[in-house]
């Protein structure tokens, strides 16, 4: 495979937040997998977060390290 440039991650926005990755992105990329055979959902609700957090990470690369914790 060529080494070729990446588009994603995209770097973490620095407000925090960006209006395009709503509830409704990760319904969108939901049907796209049970459109591709792939079981739906759980209904509990932990699928949606995990895959939530899993195209977060996707699009805006991986949290930040935290510092190690020091006592005082």
């Amino acid at each position: 495979m060529p080494d070729t440039p990446r588009n994603y991650p995209l770097g973490r926005p620095v407000s925090g937040e960006d209006q395009r990755f709503t509830v409704g992105l990760v319904f969108d990329v939901t049907q796209v997998l049970t459109r591709h055979g792939y079981p739906p959902l759980a209904s509990s609700g932990l699928d949606h977060v995990a895959l939530q957090q899993a195209l977060f990470a996707f699009l805006y690369g991986p949290p930040p390290e935290l510092p190690p914790h020091t006592k005082p």
